[in-house]
């Protein structure tokens, strides 16, 4: 008989406010994976077992604010749970950076497994500054993180994701500096919200996590996608993910405006217009890296050709974009 592997929950760095909390995460097995291994076979291994994951459904879990608040919530079919809930003020669980110390645990005693780290999961919520001038929403997918999306028939995403290392990944050139710029702003204290919105997986939550660490990016929101499931009629009409979740952002938090950062190669240019001119007073600026795929900047050109409500840059280093961000005002 095969040994189970010990249960573990992975809480996802998420946002909220002092009266709205938002969480989610994740109960599954703990598959042992080590974001730093090398070797082709070994990343495959890595690879396969990111994403046949043993998740825990209907499992009920605890989750602990301070030493005196208590939430519940329940996994789904999928081992996901979401908890979206007004509350009473909790800005006295606050730290100076603006993040809430949550603890997750397993709730029923009659789980007859290995649970790891005695139970305790941590998690964070950021509830932005008071200070804040404005927010950031950025892409990561050959926004930050080159991935190849715009390769021919994706082979470079393949390569990238299931045959290098979190710990191999480069940032572009550059990102790492103007994202601290913006969250830093104009003032001395400035702490700008940075949320990180992606259209890859949960499945990939601790690679993304890692890489963002490891090359110094400001912590903030990872906001992924549930992987798509096979045979799922697509509801008509319905906003892809990652737009519903920046249109989100922008009602937990309505006196704050965004700067939108992305990618030309994909659908940031129509997600960003879209929302720009649905919001044209709370969009300040919007960046798209510019991608090698001639058809694609020729389309993404024209679609801006004659765009005036919002500043768009099309991006071809970091450096132009900080020089266009201090010109208008956004950092020092």
């Amino acid at each position: 008989m095969f040994k189970k592997d010990p249960l573990q929950i992975i809480a996802f760095q998420t946002y909220g406010t002092s009266r709205h909390i938002y969480l989610r995460g994740r109960a599954l097995e703990d598959e042992s994976i080590n974001l730093e291994v090398k070797g082709v076979f070994k990343l495959l291994f890595n690879a396969w077992k990111r994403f046949e994951t043993d998740e825990i459904k209907n499992a009920e879990l605890m989750i602990k604010m301070g030493d005196d608040k208590f939430f519940y919530v329940k996994t789904d079919n999928e081992g996901y749970f979401k908890l979206d809930k007004k509350v009473e003020d909790i800005s006295n669980y606050v730290n100076e950076e603006g993040w809430v110390h949550l603890e997750f645990s397993y709730r029923q005693e009659h789980l007859k497994r290995i649970i790891k780290s005695d139970n305790k999961f941590p998690g964070e919520m950021l509830i932005p500054s008071k200070k804040a001038s404005f927010g950031v929403i950025s892409d990561i997918d050959d926004t930050i993180l080159h991935t190849g999306l715009t390769s021919t028939l994706k082979w470079r995403v393949l390569i990238n994701t299931l045959l290098t290392s979190a710990d191999k990944r480069l940032p572009l050139e550059g990102a790492p500096e103007f994202y601290h710029l913006l969250h830093r702003g104009k003032k001395e204290d400035g702490a700008n919200p940075i949320f990180y919105v992606s259209h890859s997986p949960w499945n990939l939550y601790r690679y993304l996590e890692f890489f963002l660490k490891k090359n110094n990016f400001p912590k903030g929101p990872i906001i992924l996608r549930n992987f798509p499931r096979p045979f799922k009629k697509k509801i008509e009409k319905e906003k892809p993910a990652k737009q519903r979740e920046i249109l989100n952002l922008l009602k937990t938090y309505p006196d704050l405006k965004f700067i939108l950062i992305g990618d030309s190669g994909e659908h940031d240019p129509d997600i960003y217009m879209e929302i720009a001119t649905q919001y044209p007073d709370r969009i300040l600026a919007i960046y798209l890296r510019s991608v090698k795929h001639k058809k694609k900047m020729f389309r993404v050109k024209g679609l801006f050709e004659n765009y005036k409500k919002t500043p768009v840059l099309l991006v071809e280093s970091s450096k132009e974009a900080i020089e266009h961000a201090k010109r208008h005002g956004f950092i020092r």
